[in-house]
């Protein structure tokens, strides 16, 4: 049957559920698992492979299981971070007697990129080989720790674990299990090797979580006293104000930019964890503690206090958005005033130069017209030496006074029409 086309990543998305399958474990299994925090690449995976005489990934997977003849390998590639599973089968030794790293090269191992998150040592055995009490566990594989464990799948399996490093920078998980498929024995170690990692990277926040209580604490303190100084403050020290919240702001924002993700990664990984506990199926075994119970006593508390560090610096920041828009608001009204008062004072200084120049030009036509009366004056005053005209001098120099003055006043109205036009 012809179909349309498929879209670009609908083979990629469709085969996405399949990603990272769980193991196939046999009934009596040692595995030793490793995380590296901030390694992504897999160049040791090929050297790994490369020393085996082993087929390497193909370029750009994000998950590869091979098996190396002495031992299996699952490698995984993720976000912040790069797991390897190691398995063998176990012998009749005891438990925690020996690893699963016992033929993986020593120098390949301690040269891994990345820093060491968690690891962990898992042995799987049957009802028949481990039938110790809580206390003889305690003491025999877990040094004498107090130890979390419960009833999974519906009580094919038990799951011991003391979420402790041991001397051997290692942790130990005992897996006991009657009638599991190898399927299921692979879902169960997964998802208690998951609860760990998850665990441990939903913690990562809880350091800079404690760190940021003192800071913010300073923030909000800082916020009250700008705030304080504003309801009783002047006009001439809202600027300072101003510049004093710029930088808090900038303060916070740097904060937030360094904190969020790593606060909103370990929400996502502590509901993850919740998750892979409610996928265990759990049920109690008299007189121990679930991993339930584990991780709500331990885990959410430190969730709880990053949420809350987290919504404080949240706050905070809105909190100085707002004040600073008051501020900026304020600030904005007071330079309006100025400015309105600037304008009425220029107003008035262009009115007083008006009439001031409307003085200055009735002196200046007096002035002018005395100066021309004056040489119509001297012009007459001649003219009647010389016999030229029969009136009196002063009689012709009044006559000429109004009739100079209105010229005098009709040319300068005209000259100011003029630049006007």
């Amino acid at each position: 049957m012809l179909l349309p086309s498929n879209h670009p990543k609908r083979i990629e998305l469709n085969d996405e559920v399949h990603a990272r399958p769980s193991d196939v474990i046999g009934p009596r299994s040692r595995i030793s698992y490793i995380v590296m925090f901030g390694e992504l690449g897999a160049e040791p995976l090929l050297e790994l492979c490369d020393n085996f005489g082993c087929r390497p990934p193909a370029k750009g997977v994000s998950h590869f299981v091979a098996d190396m003849q002495k031992f299996k390998i699952r490698w995984e590639r993720h976000t912040e971070f790069t797991r390897y599973n190691f398995s063998v089968e176990a012998d009749d030794s005891e438990p925690f007697s020996g690893t699963a790293l016992a033929n993986v090269p020593r120098d390949w191992l301690s040269s891994l990129p990345g820093e060491l998150l968690v690891a962990n040592h898992v042995e799987l055995r049957s009802f028949s080989d481990i039938e110790l009490g809580a206390a003889e566990l305690s003491r025999t594989y877990f040094s004498g720790n107090p130890i979390v464990g419960a009833y999974v799948s519906d009580g094919l399996g038990r799951a011991y674990t003391d979420f402790r490093i041991h001397s051997d920078n290692f942790g130990r998980i005992l897996v006991c299990e009657q009638g599991m498929t190898p399927q299921q024995r692979g879902r169960i170690v997964q998802r208690l090797l998951e609860i760990d990692t998850y665990r441990m990277l939903a913690l990562l926040a809880f350091p800079m979580a404690r760190e940021l209580i003192e800071p913010v604490s300073g923030f909000e303190n800082e916020l009250n006293e700008i705030t304080t100084t504003m309801s009783h403050g002047t006009p001439a020290s809202e600027p300072e104000l101003l510049d004093r919240l710029t930088l808090l702001q900038a303060n916070i924002v740097s904060e937030l930019t360094n904190s969020q993700f790593r606060f909103s990664a370990a929400k996502a990984y502590s509901q993850l964890v919740g998750v892979r506990i409610d996928e265990l199926r759990e049920n109690r075994i008299q007189g121990l503690q679930q991993f339930s119970e584990f991780t709500e006593r331990r885990l959410l508390p430190a969730m709880r206090t990053c949420e809350a560090v987290s919504n404080r610096l949240e706050s905070v920041s809105e909190r100085v958005s707002r004040a600073t828009q008051l501020l900026s608001t304020r600030v904005d009204i007071s330079r309006e005033n100025q400015n309105q008062k600037l304008l009425e004072s220029m107003d008035r200084r262009a009115r007083l130069q008006l009439r001031l120049q409307q003085t200055v030009e009735g002196l200046s036509i007096a002035a002018i017209s005395y100066y021309v009366v004056g040489l119509i004056a001297y012009s007459i005053a001649g003219a009647k030496a010389l016999d030229w005209i029969p009136f009196q001098k002063e009689v012709m120099t009044m006559a000429s006074i109004p009739i100079v003055i209105v010229v005098i006043a009709w040319a300068v109205r005209r000259a100011k029409r003029h630049l006007k036009d």
